[in-house]
């Protein structure tokens, strides 16, 4: 079914990557309640809809698209919907929800009439490998900041004092991770994990947190399963006629923010490997029909998020983190699949999966970070048009601490190059139309 020795790699790869995955993902099974919570959901029905939105989406990424992917309710796209649609604009979170459903279905249409795809045809090569490498820059930045490796507290970011059992366990993880990899040990990432949450036990940074328990959690879903379509839902969304520009404007800015996180997340990962290869690209030319893999892992990316707003969360999308299984040998949808039990399951064992520490996960968000960079040696960086378009791609990657931001510099500043060298026929309609909406999006939040 997952064609693995096609792809080169077998069972006990992919169940491999598919624990690395998770255990590097795990975190928004608490993160993600927490963080919606603020606005009056109940934690227990986001923490249910987190883990259902999660399993749905990566099985559909593993049965149907047969790829390494997994998805999860996303970083900072579930920051914007409680700080700044909530908070800033002043809309319900049953209105939140309901500015997620309709992100989705736009995303669904945009799929299936082959837009997404386009786009990634669109995006030249120097800048695909710019994206894979600010991909790694980028969430070694995550892990870094997940343990306070580096401190922002001040005016300028500092590397912290190593004076805490957390940056104990972190450092000591981190050095294992590296030294395994040297001796080219299997599953080093995953050791280094297991590793590094035993020695936290004495240290007390691995401690089991009391939670809701299941039946609870069950009992409450009811609270955001289906509200979109109740009256307080997208009736009340479009109820006020004052409020619609920016209500179009933050469906836009939603669904702009998951399109290209996911082109860059698979750009960056899946080209690098060869699990999106030549012959994929030429079967999404196709007029009709998904025939291709890469199809497939942008329909189940779009159907996801509107699954996750039904359920009562935020934008559902392809986790970064899939990097971590995928640099473990993971290759199929076998890798997924086992990513979605490993969610299931978590339903039941919350409390356990919460102790993992992010001493434990940084290590190996940051090696990871590491094996990506070498999409750079690809960029001819003593050519200023490549380079330039390219070091703005993976610096703003990093430093604005999103990826969509960062194909956004790396788009703009393409085209301006090729303007100033009189080269406007290399940049595809579809680039210019992305450039476009990306700085139209820059101008509306700095007006609005």
């Amino acid at each position: 079914m997952f064609k693995l020795k096609e792809n080169g790699t077998k069972v006990s790869t992919e169940i491999l990557a598919g624990l690395t995955t998770f255990v590097t993902m795990a975190y928004i099974i608490a993160v993600n309640p927490a963080m919606l919570s603020l606005t009056g959901m109940e934690w227990g029905a986001v923490f249910l809809a987190t883990i259902i939105a999660s399993i749905v989406g990566t099985l559909v990424m593993g049965l149907v698209a047969n790829v390494p992917y997994a998805q999860a309710p996303g970083m900072g796209l579930n920051a914007m919907f409680v700080f700044t649609i909530c908070f800033s604009y002043g809309f319900s979170w049953q209105e939140a929800l309901s500015m997620v459903f309709i992100c989705g279905v736009i995303n669904i249409l945009i799929t299936v009439t082959k837009i997404r795809k386009f786009i990634i045809k669109a995006i030249p090569i120097s800048l695909q490998n710019a994206i894979g490498g600010g991909i790694g820059i980028f969430i070694a930045y995550i892990g870094f900041l997940n343990v306070k490796a580096i401190s922002i507290a001040g005016e300028v970011p500092e590397m912290a004092l190593i004076n805490t059992p957390e940056l104990y366990v972190f450092f000591i993880a981190l050095i294992l991770i590296i030294v395994l990899l040297l001796f080219k040990v299997k599953g080093a990432i995953l050791i280094g994990i297991v590793v590094a949450t035993l020695i936290g036990i004495p240290w007390g940074i691995t401690s089991v947190e009391s939670s809701i328990n299941f039946r609870e959690a069950l009992s409450v879903l009811p609270t955001t399963f289906g509200v979109i379509f109740k009256p307080e839902g997208i009736v009340s969304l479009f109820s006020d006629p004052a409020k619609l520009p920016v209500v179009l404007l933050t469906i836009f800015a939603l669904s702009l923010s998951d399109t290209f996180d996911t082109i860059g997340t698979f750009i960056g990962t899946g080209r690098q490997t060869g699990i999106f290869s030549a012959e994929d690209e030429l079967a999404m030319e196709s007029s009709s029909g998904f025939k291709s893999k890469m199809d497939k892992a942008l329909f189940a990316d779009a159907t996801a998020t509107s699954i996750g707003a039904i359920f009562g969360t935020s934008n559902t999308t392809t986790y970064v983190e899939s990097a971590a299984g995928i640099a473990v040998g993971g290759r199929t949808g076998l890798t997924s699949v086992v990513v979605a039990i490993l969610f299931a399951l978590s339903a039941f064992f919350a409390k356990f999966i919460s102790a993992i520490p992010a001493a434990a996960t940084a290590p190996a968000l940051i090696v990871v970070g590491i094996m990506m960079m070498s999409s750079f040696k690809e960029i001819k960086w003593d050519e200023m048009d490549e380079a330039i378009p390219a070091f703005f791609t993976a610096i703003f990657m990093a430093l604005s601490y999103s990826i969509t931001y960062g194909m956004a510099m790396g788009f703009i500043f393409y085209i301006i190059v090729k303007l100033t060298k009189k080269q406007i026929k290399d940049v595809s309609p579809v680039l210019w139309v992305a450039s476009g909406l990306f700085i139209l999006n820059f101008i509306l939040q700095a007006v609005i």
